[in-house]
């Protein structure tokens, strides 16, 4: 996942990757914003760095990456995952009286009462190309949906989720054999370049015209339900293997192998497979789990069965011990 959802252990703090610096620092005529933050903290500890003064740092996962940190630096002005919809925040960023609000990653709707409690507004980036991709899993969405690139986008904060102007975009080409992940992971550095240089030009005096959005380009990117997830034989092999990247490693594409829960986190097209088999059946050739798709076949590489790891020669085991097939996902 991307920082939106924690980074793993064993990588680099992605602030010392950042470091500070004050990369968007002010003009001659600039000063510094007073913000009122709600979302990830790094972002908040990013314009600190910048010179900005965090008046408010409303902080969405208690497990996020620089948590202690902005403790530390932001003292009694943190709050965590604080309710958006009490009278007493509201009249507690009022009181403030905020340049801007500024949200990154926050994970629910921010009342139009806290966004109009900044004299300029509030804004929001988003990882994708607004309008293509708006609501909460635009990674899963551009993946699965075969994009060549995506990319982030600054924009006003409006009452519907990723529906405000556009202030600034950066585009970024799609590695085809990206999962969601990676491509999240990838997103993170230009997200947070986007935001700070916008909110540079709010503290230089910048008039920061937006543009519209065009509805007709519109798409939508809710998170897929446990039904969406599961792998539907009956497509074709590119699109198999693109839902099995959207869904890795969580919460993973699934199917079921003689009883079995399967999560498939790595697969790749078949050589050869039985003419015979019709989608949704499987063979073990070779060590390997052959499935028959749409119009060719893919090989199961490694995943998960009911909850445990899997390597390619324990699945090919799993259906070597029925050979009756894999059963097709619902709505195939």
């Amino acid at each position: 996942m991307n920082l939106a959802g924690g980074a793993p252990p064993s990588d680099p703090s992605p602030i010392s990757l950042l470091g500070h610096g004050k990369l968007f620092g002010r003009g001659p005529d600039g000063r510094p914003l007073r913000i009122a933050f709600f979302g990830l903290p790094l972002a908040a500890l990013l314009l600190h760095g910048d010179g900005h003064e965090i008046a408010l740092a409303a902080i969405s996962r208690a497990d996020a990456v620089g948590l202690r940190r902005a403790r530390r630096v932001f003292g009694s002005r943190l709050l965590l995952r604080p309710d958006v919809g009490r009278p007493a925040l509201r009249s507690r960023v009022e009181a403030l009286a905020p340049d801007l609000l500024v949200s990154w990653f926050w994970t629910t709707r921010l009342p139009m009462s806290l966004v109009r409690a900044a004299r300029l507004g509030g804004i929001g980036v988003h990882p994708s190309l607004l309008p293509r991709h708006r609501g909460p899993d635009p990674t899963y969405w551009a993946i699965a949906s075969g994009d060549v690139e995506s990319g982030v986008t600054a924009h006003r904060i409006e009452a519907e989720y990723d529906t405000g102007d556009i202030l600034d975009q950066e585009r970024l080409p799609i590695d085809p054999a990206w999962t969601a992940w990676q491509l999240a992971r990838a997103l993170d550095r230009p997200s947070l370049r986007v935001l700070r240089r916008t909110v540079a030009r709010f503290a230089r005096g910048e008039e920061v015209a937006g543009v519209a959005q065009d509805p007709a380009l519109a798409t939508e990117a809710p998170a897929p339900d446990d039904e969406a997830c599961a792998i539907c034989w009956s497509w074709p092999t590119e699109r198999v293997l693109r839902h099995i990247r959207a869904l890795a490693p969580a919460p993973g594409a699934w199917t079921e192998i003689e009883g079995a829960c399967v999560i498939v986190l790595r697969a790749a097209p078949a050589p050869g497979f039985p003419e015979a088999l019709a989608p949704g059946e499987a063979v073990a050739e070779g060590g390997v789990a052959v499935v028959r798709t749409g119009d060719t076949a893919v090989a199961l590489l490694a995943g998960e069965i009911d909850g445990e790891p899997a390597s390619a020669g324990e699945l090919a085991a799993l259906v070597a011990s029925g050979m009756s097939g894999v059963s097709v996902a619902p709505g195939g």
